[in-house]
């Protein structure tokens, strides 16, 4: 990510300065890439993490969910008190597929955000994502239904996506009984989430079927042959190592050859118009970056409307991790602002 810094070593005390506290510590020790400088709490968090999870040590998947869960249980906040929350479920091919409904406060039919949580596939659940979807609901006024779709290696490619397809494809048919606007319905998702997000959206466009009314993708993998500029510029970066997401897709995927496949890699779908309107969230410090540049570039060039939000400073699933970055509810803020502009 940068020039070799002199070491410093964090613990999870560092985790609760302000951030003017944080960037005291840091001073001589900040990481650039460029022009760009890391914030000081994503830095902080980075390291902590960092000597808590070596970069160059693979758990098993069961351990990898364990961790995430801590990790966010820890680190990011509930979400607000006047959010109403209610778990549901829907027909799906391999059965009941699990959801999570989040109803702000309001009466009328509302917009709905279907939302398809991050975790590389393998990891992720209505827990890991339950701040994120609840801020969402209270900041936007639009109704949040995130979903439990099912997870690799147990459950290959393409099972997790068939569980969103049959997810939005029951919504749509269902959007009235759960309080929702059915002409204002998106989709959206974080990281593997936002991969999914912009592979259902293909599929409906392709097949005919009618799609969302808008996209919300927040630092997507778009590409999982893992070439583009930025996978290999941030290899070493915090979170998100590059020995983590070919882990992620070796686990994901059956053969490397599924890489290739539109449904695994939108990025590179041919035709791109028609899709929904699109808020693209990316994180200069983040291997996914060009992934999500790329697509948004893509589909303005397609006569897309997009909206294309950079975090220069920040790092991979900062939104998750409000407790320690601000600028991950600022985000967060912002995306709800767009949702609100783009349903009514």
């Amino acid at each position: 990510m940068t020039d070799k810094l002199p070491e410093l070593r964090l613990t999870a005390e560092h985790l609760h300065l302000a951030e003017a506290d944080a960037e005291r510590l840091l001073d001589g020790y900040r990481i650039r890439r460029g022009d760009r400088v890391m914030d000081p709490k994503a830095q902080v968090i980075g390291e902590v993490i960092k000597q808590l999870r070596s970069p160059d040590s693979l758990p098993t998947p069961e351990e990898s969910r364990g961790q995430f869960r801590k990790m966010v249980e820890l680190l990011d906040e509930p979400p607000p008190a006047s959010v109403e929350v209610s778990d549901l479920a829907c027909p799906g091919p391999a059965g009941q597929v699990p959801l999570r409904l989040y109803a702000p406060e309001g009466t009328g039919a509302r917009p709905l955000l279907l939302y398809l949580h991050g975790g590389g596939w393998i990891q992720g659940d209505l827990e890991t994502h339950h701040g994120a979807c609840g801020k969402l609901a209270a900041w936007s006024g639009c109704l949040v239904l995130a979903v439990d779709y099912r997870l690799a290696p147990e459950h290959k490619f393409p099972a997790g996506l068939e569980d969103c397809l049959a997810a939005w494809r029951w919504l749509a048919a269902n959007a009235a009984t759960l309080g929702a606007d059915p002409a204002r319905l998106a989709v959206g998702g974080d990281s593997a989430g936002g991969n999914l997000a912009a592979a259902v959206c293909q599929i409906l466009a392709a097949g005919g079927e009618p799609g969302p009314a808008a996209q919300l993708l927040i630092y997507p993998s778009l590409d999982l042959g893992w070439q583009l500029p930025s996978h290999r510029e941030l290899a070493d970066a915090y979170i998100l190592p590059r020995i983590r997401v070919r882990w992620y897709t070796e686990l994901y995927l059956s053969s490397p050859e599924q890489a290739a496949d539109v449904r695994v890699s939108p990025l590179w779908t041919e035709d791109l118009r028609g899709q929904p309107p699109a808020m693209i969230v990316t994180a200069g410090f983040d291997p996914l970056l060009d992934d999500g540049r790329r697509y948004a570039d893509r589909l303005e060039a397609a006569g897309v409307p997009v909206a294309y939000r950079e975090f220069t400073g920040q790092i991979h699933a900062f939104i998750s991790l409000t407790r320690v970055i601000p600028q991950g509810n600022e985000c967060l803020r912002e995306m709800a602002g767009w949702l609100k502009s783009r349903l009514g």
